[in-house]
């Protein structure tokens, strides 16, 4: 859509990590270096930390794009709430390796034997965790066992955790001792300033084919960091917004008052399904409600209906004693 009004070769705002828009500001740049540090120890643990949509994934494939694949065999996974036995699996799976219906001693000897093999051809495995917070201590645990496979005095195996900062929480945990001792490198990724946000913005649209149409007026870059905080998913996501507002709306340039338009429409958007969300819980608390009075109403209407059973029972009872009485008298008259 927009993409062909402003005659753009692609969408410089998507959302998916593409690393031919990575963007080496200062905090980037400092974090690939200790990634390139911890893989120069060739064991151990690198731990890259920071907020969502701080760019962590785009580290990741920029430091794939740049490693030499011959020298190095890398494996890489999304993490998610797996056990120690299934990230065996999911570990096995990645390198190509067969699992099914293999027990775990089984799985740790394939596994073993893959390692001393690229060893053997001159190369180390590297295994880059991606989303980390979501493994559980046992899964870090399973991986800190793999970093003792050792051949001729050299690690066989390397991993890098990159996840957001509950990782690092998790880390500090007395239970964790033993794999923070392994780290050999960490970083926290940082937001971008409010320089390097209009640089970032430039930068992206330069990668696209722009060629300063629309042209973006100087003071909505500030407004643009102060509603982002420097987080590139979300400058991302208000950028692609305002090249949609800019088609719509055929405008050639972008000032101030269609950047506080845009954020406007998406707080409305916020705040619509905040709305929503509140409306869903009042219907689910009042459906909630009806329910639980239908059922104490039910309740007390089959206890009702006991009570008034027994007590037909009671008479039913005497009527019966009665009618054997009355009948006993009358044989005794005969």
């Amino acid at each position: 859509m927009y993409d062909g009004f402003y005659n753009l070769s692609k969408k410089p705002f998507q959302l998916t990590a593409d690393s031919d828009f990575f963007f080496n500001s200062a905090v980037h740049k400092r974090a690939l270096a200790y990634m390139r540090y911890g893989l120069t120890q060739g064991e151990g643990f690198v731990v890259v930390t920071g907020k969502p949509g701080t760019g962590k994934t785009m580290l990741v494939k920029q430091l794939v794009t740049s490693l030499n694949n011959e020298n190095i065999t890398i494996g890489i996974m999304v993490s998610s709430q797996v056990g120690a036995d299934d990230l065996l699996k999911i570990i096995s799976a990645t390198f190509g390796l067969s699992y099914e219906g293999e027990d775990k001693s089984t799985l740790l000897t394939r596994i073993e034997c893959f390692f001393i093999q690229q060893a053997m051809e001159g190369k180390r495995v590297l295994m880059i965790v991606d989303e980390a917070q979501n493994l559980p201590k046992d899964a870090l645990e399973e991986l800190r066992m793999l970093s003792n496979f050792e051949l001729s005095g050299k690690s066989l195996f390397q991993t890098f955790l990159i996840g957001q900062q509950q990782l690092s929480d998790a880390l500090l945990l007395p239970e964790m001792e033993q794999l923070k001792q392994r780290i050999v490198a960490t970083y926290q990724l940082k937001a971008l300033n409010a320089d390097e946000t209009k640089n970032y913005i430039l930068f992206r649209l330069e990668k696209a084919g722009w060629q300063n149409t629309p042209q973006f007026e100087d003071d909505v870059f500030n407004t643009i960091f102060s509603y982002t905080q420097g987080i590139p998913r979300c400058i991302n996501t208000l950028c692609d917004r305002v090249l949609l507002f800019g088609y719509l709306d055929e405008l050639k340039v972008i000032n101030l008052s269609a950047i506080e338009k845009v954020i406007a429409d998406i707080e409305d958007e916020s705040s619509l399904t905040t709305h929503e969300i509140q409306n869903i819980t009042t219907k689910t608390s009042t459906i909630k409600n009806t329910f639980e009075e239908r059922i104490s109403s039910l309740e007390k209407t089959v206890i009702d209906l006991q009570k008034t059973i027994a007590k037909e029972r009671i008479l039913l009872r005497k009527a019966i004693l009665l009618q054997l009485d009355m009948d006993t008298i009358y044989n005794e008259t005969l």
